[in-house]
């Protein structure tokens, strides 16, 4: 691993010279400071490299394992801090984490990688995904991802969630290009396409989110993600039946995500099943018994069962956990019907998201 190192090294600065490329101070800062010298800590942050990109509860527990030991081994090791800061926060959506525990781990371990290494790429983009996914200062976000692209712009990971933040601000077009940008540079990477899909999707542009959605099935057949965004494509235009199935898929791989269980109880309410979808809410309250449920997921069966009054008492209750999925709610169509409501422009407002930006006309 040591020799791998050192090759590592050699071989970019020969690339570098090669291609006759003049990097900035910060941007050498960044690239000399990138990687560790600690050939254990290596190995560590690959392995959780890996089982982070599983993107469930299981593989996320252990993705932390790996980074804290390539930090015990490397106490400076800024990708390492990156990753781990990246993975708390991450596991607010894919693991259905408290995001009152979670935001300070994932707030401290950005602040230790922009501490190591200010000029490495990730290091910004955790601080622009903390921004966004848990501040909901879009403002900010935007600054730290486009400066993490200037830093690296090969990083399909900043482009991706640059990409994704802008669909939230209802900026479509820019956003497309973005997620476009991350399929290019990442062309095997089954969480490009599936956030590719929830962009379309997001735009109403509903068989270009199926579409990218199956290719994120065809890349990884067991990425939950690419189900959950199939399933969530394919409602609008009326195919609830392969809906289902995407779910069913989506719950096997996802390690009990909230989102594939309450998706389901808000499509099988739209179609008629009301029975089913409250068997659904009586499933999530069983599971709130035993660990955190976003009240998100209440809210948005309620919503689709048309029951106005405990759709909003669980969006309180949402703003209340500072519940990350609230930020779906100024672009998502299933929220359509509630945007004319006093009470719906009230929470918009109480999260810093304008009407504006709601209806897609910035």
């Amino acid at each position: 691993m040591t020799g791998l190192l050192g090759l590592q090294q050699e071989l970019s600065t020969a690339i570098a010279d090669q291609i006759r490329v003049r990097l900035s101070p910060d941007h050498a800062r960044g690239f000399r400071g990138r990687q560790t010298q600690n050939a254990t800590a290596l190995d560590a942050y690959l392995r959780g490299r890996y089982l982070e990109s599983r993107r469930t509860p299981a593989t996320n527990a252990r993705a932390i394992q790996e980074y804290k030991r390539a930090i015990a081994l490397d106490p400076d090791y800024a990708l390492a801090w990156a990753s781990l800061g990246f993975t708390y926060a991450g596991s607010l959506i894919n693991s259905d984490a408290r995001p009152l525990e979670m935001g300070p781990l994932a707030r401290d371990a950005a602040a230790h990688a922009v501490g190591a290494n200010p000029n490495l790429a990730e290091s910004q983009l955790i601080v622009g995904y903390i921004h966004w996914l848990m501040d909901w200062d879009w403002t900010a976000a935007e600054t730290a991802l486009r400066l993490a692209i200037r830093l690296d712009p090969s990083s399909a990971a900043a482009y991706r969630t640059l990409g994704h933040a802008l669909s939230q601000s209802g900026r479509r077009s820019e956003a497309e290009a973005a997620m476009r940008r991350t399929r290019e540079l990442e062309p095997l990477a089954a969480i490009s396409y599936a956030l590719s899909a929830q962009v379309a999707f997001q735009a109403r542009e509903y068989h270009a989110a199926i579409e990218q959605a199956r290719r994120a099935v065809l890349t990884d057949s067991e990425f939950w993600i690419g189900y959950m965004e199939l399933a969530q494509a394919y409602e609008p235009v009326g195919v609830t039946d392969l809906a289902l199935e995407a779910l069913t898929d989506g719950a096997r791989f996802s390690g009990g995500n909230s989102k594939a269980v309450s998706l389901r109880g808000y499509i099988l309410a739209k179609t008629g099943r009301a029975g089913e979808a409250r068997e659904v809410l009586r499933t999530l309250e069983a599971d709130a018994g035993l660990r955190y449920v976003p009240p998100y997921a209440m809210a948005l069966v309620h919503a689709g069962l048309n029951e106005r009054e405990q759709v909003f008492e669980w969006l309180d209750n949402a703003y209340a956990a500072r519940d990350v999925h609230l930020i779906y709610l100024p672009v998502d169509a299933k929220w359509d019907p509630y945007r004319a409501d006093p009470r719906f422009k009230a929470l918009l407002a109480r999260c810093g998201f304008t009407q504006e930006i709601a209806t897609g006309t910035r």
